[in-house]
């Protein structure tokens, strides 16, 4: 029987709005003298809304500026193309006005000429007298009425950069373009001159692109800092949002809670880019050696508590003892990043939340990257916390927290990855108690650093998120956890390892090599006598980078929710290897993808059985142990519930979503998953 197109819970839909400018899939090749070509920029994808402040940051030779040039007309794109309110950029023109690094006046007319130019040109069927009145508008916008009659020769550095932003908005373009616009001047004239930018550009509404090396520049007046690959062939790494509230005062932004987290969000962006742009120019790419295909692997993570396998791996010598001789471990500073740096190839694996593997693969965020899954890395280990102040207001149960949902709306609460079961979990026991996570609160993306600092900030009312961020935000008296997976899901897979298919079938004895280690340090991680040591070497900089206290509750000691309570003993709140912890059971694949429809993260696939034996390599598993001389996995196949007793049945996962009361309208569609490529042998 062909399966419905959807299925019809209660569901609510969501207007869109249009971007602005949107930057379409954009690549920009340049011809070399030898016959050869240059890709500057490729597949760059951004949408810009209207009124939006965006900053370009990336090193030298990144493909800012070309980027920037093709949004002001003065080049082309090779493909892809620029869209401004619908219609395609094809050359200059007034809707889109530039500000350079080196101010681009006229020497012998005055300030007020250099303004006047600029409108005459554009406004040119305006009367005299109202293009005067725009003009002397602008100069007293940018505070320069007593120098209106200077030259340019008269003026400072930073007066001359007024006059060319006063020139460049008088002729109220409908997308200010900014090109290193302060990098020539000196601290103090940058400051006010930044600050006065600020002003201009939020009383009228502005929508600027800009171009700048300086990270504080960069958060101090943008809504999004978009952070660029290494070029050739540079492209989109990471885009950060920058939540800080306006109005924005340069000397404040320092204390605002967010402000170091962000910030160096940024600088270990362009420090790994730097690290990827050395490491290209001082090794090659592959180095073979005890009868693997590959021995130098760059492995990614997030510092959370449950990178653990990883870093026992590492400093126990179970990589080493794989024959996996040059392993790096890249410390990460969001999901986002480790999806690019597995697409990309920067990454040769990497540590990923649970339903990472099947929406790269789906294209859930980007483009679809096939990616597989040989294994699970650890179980449960996650909480929700909602903060003290809500707690204090007699908030006890998921009953209370609806109370005063409806009391008080617009809540905002985070988590890590759409796909994550920090998204699925949290949104599962909202709708349990009658909440609807889309339509009753505001759920926002966020690293798992951040989210201390953005609870502590106001700027969330709580989160699900790993360890130790629950527990650094209960010792800090900030936030109480209403719920642990274990009571919601117990045993349920939370990270698993990820890596592209085609480089598991370009490296298939690496792979293996690279499970049978992690295997063995599973193995490690679940002996608790090895635990304290293993909660030292989280606690290091270059890991998890906190105090070992946030790190011991819940994987060493007691379990402390922050309510007052005695701390409860959970001895598998984090579970690496025991009950069969590692096997990679699409039926837990399965379930993700009926939340994702659930929600209408994606559609639910028809071809469902073709993509997670594409995804859940079981076979690779079963390879891994049987060499390592470990019994065979036998997993089970019945119907299983969560908390609520809603039971899951494999078999017909639409009529579990029928059982939902609180559901989106779910689509039912045929996933493409792209050529079929021979297995691992």
């Amino acid at each position: 029987m062909p399966l419905p197109k959807s299925i019809s819970c209660h569901s609510t839909s969501k207007t869109l709005m249009p971007a602005f400018v949107e930057v379409d899939h954009v690549d920009r090749v340049f011809p070399l003298p030898d016959g050869g070509q240059y890709i500057a920029i490729k597949n760059i994808k951004l949408e810009v809304k209207q009124g939006e402040f965006i900053s370009l940051v990336g090193h030298s030779g990144c493909g800012k500026s070309t980027l920037l040039n093709i949004l002001a007309g003065l080049d082309r794109a090779t493909q892809g193309g620029i869209v401004l309110e619908g219609r395609e950029v094809t050359d200059p023109g007034p809707d889109r006005m530039m500000v350079f690094q080196n101010y681009s006046l006229l020497p012998w007319r005055t300030v007020r000429q250099n303004v006047a130019l600029a409108v005459d040109r554009v406004f040119d069927n305006a009367s005299k007298a109202e293009r005067s009145e725009i003009v002397e508008h602008h100069i007293k916008m940018v505070n320069l009425q007593q120098a209106a009659d200077k030259h340019p020769h008269e003026l400072s550095g930073g007066m001359k950069q007024r006059v060319a932003i006063a020139r460049a908005l008088a002729i109220r373009p409908k997308v200010l373009l900014l090109d290193e616009p302060f990098g020539a001047l000196d601290a103090l004239t940058r400051g006010n001159l930044q600050e006065q930018l600020m002003q201009i550009c939020q009383e009228n509404n502005v929508t600027a692109v800009m171009v700048t090396h300086d990270v504080d520049e960069a958060l101090l007046l943008s809504d999004r800092v978009v952070m660029m690959t290494n070029g050739p062939s540079a492209k989109i790494g990471q885009i950060l949002e920058v939540p800080i509230p306006r109005p924005r005062k340069r000397l404040e932004m320092v204390n605002h809670p967010l402000y170091y987290s962000l910030r160096n969000e940024i600088i270990d962006f362009l420090n790994q880019q730097k690290r990827l742009k050395k490491r290209k120019a001082s090794a090659p790419a592959i180095i073979a050696g005890n009868g693997l295909e590959k021995i130098n692997l760059e492995l990614g993570f997030i510092p959370l508590t449950d990178c653990a396998p990883l870093v026992v791996a590492q400093e126990k010598g179970f990589f080493k003892e794989q024959g996996l001789d040059q392993v790096t471990l890249s410390r990460e500073p969001s999901w986002k990043a480790i999806t690019e740096g597995v697409s990309s190839k920067r990454l040769d694996a990497a540590q990923m939340v649970t339903g990472m593997p099947l929406a790269m693969t789906m294209g859930l965020t980007n483009a679809p990257v096939s990616v597989i899954t040989p294994m699970v890395l650890s179980r449960n280990g996650n909480a929700i916390t909602i903060s003290k102040a809500i707690y204090d207001q007699g908030v006890r149960s998921l009953e209370d927290f609806k109370v005063y949902i409806d009391r008080t709306p617009k809540n905002t609460l985070g988590m890590v990855h759409p796909a994550s079961m920090h998204n699925l979990l949290l949104r599962y026991w909202l709708a349990s108690g009658g909440v609807d996570p889309d339509e009753d609160v505001n759920i926002m993306r966020l690293p798992p650093a951040q989210m201390v600092s953005n609870l502590k900030a106001g700027n969330i009312d709580g989160y699900c998120v790993g360890e130790p961020w629950n527990q650094r935000a209960v010792q800090e008296n900030l936030g109480v956890v209403m719920a642990t997976d274990t009571e919601l899901w117990a045993g349920h897979p939370e990270k698993m390892l990820g890596m592209r298919e085609d480089w598991a079938n370009a490296y298939p004895n690496t792979a293996q090599a690279l499970i049978r280690a992690l295997l063995k340090a599973c193995e490690y991680c679940d002996d608790r006598r090895n635990r304290e040591e293993i909660s030292n070497l989280l606690s290091q900089p270059h890991y998890v980078g906190t105090e070992a206290k946030h790190i011991r509750s819940g994987f060493i000691d007691a379990y402390s929710k922050g309510t007052g309570a005695e701390p409860q003993t959970m001895l598998d709140f984090n579970q690496f290897y025991v009950n069969q912890a590692n096997y990679p059971n699409p039926l837990e694949g399965l379930w993700i993808l009926t939340q994702l429809a659930r929600w209408d993260l994606a559609p639910f696939p028809k071809n469902r059985v073709e993509l997670l034996e594409r995804v859940y390599r079981t076979d690779l598993f079963d390879r891994a142990i049987a060499t390592l001389g470990w019994p065979g996995v036998e997993p089970s196949h019945e119907p299983f519930a969560l908390f609520d007793q809603v039971y899951f049945d494999p078999n017909d996962p639409l009529n579990y979503l029928k059982k939902f009361s609180i559901c989106r309208e779910v689509r039912v569609e045929e996933v493409q998953l792209g050529n079929a490529v021979a297995a691992v042998s």
